[in-house]
């Protein structure tokens, strides 16, 4: 089962859009995912701060600023 985690931050309009997104595609593919706070993790902050948000899927770094749910859900099913 693929792993999707969410990097983001309180407040930031772009990350709510892609929560979105990853929870669409995630219920669709049955996908697990997460959500992470920029501000509580240094090492995320540091590899991800002028991207957010980032999405991961299996650790590895998918897409940043928009999600494409078509390029998610390929990623997830395949």
């Amino acid at each position: 089962m693929k792993k999707v985690t969410l990097v983001g931050k309180p407040g930031c309009h772009l990350c709510e859009v892609a929560r979105d997104t990853v929870v669409r595609v995630c219920a669709e593919t049955g996908a697990v995912w997460e959500e992470k706070d920029i501000n509580q993790d240094q090492e995320l902050y540091r590899l991800y701060w002028e991207q957010i948000p980032v999405v991961l899927v299996d650790g590895e770094q998918h897409d940043f600023w928009r999600v494409d749910p078509e390029r998610l859900r390929r990623a997830l099913v395949g």
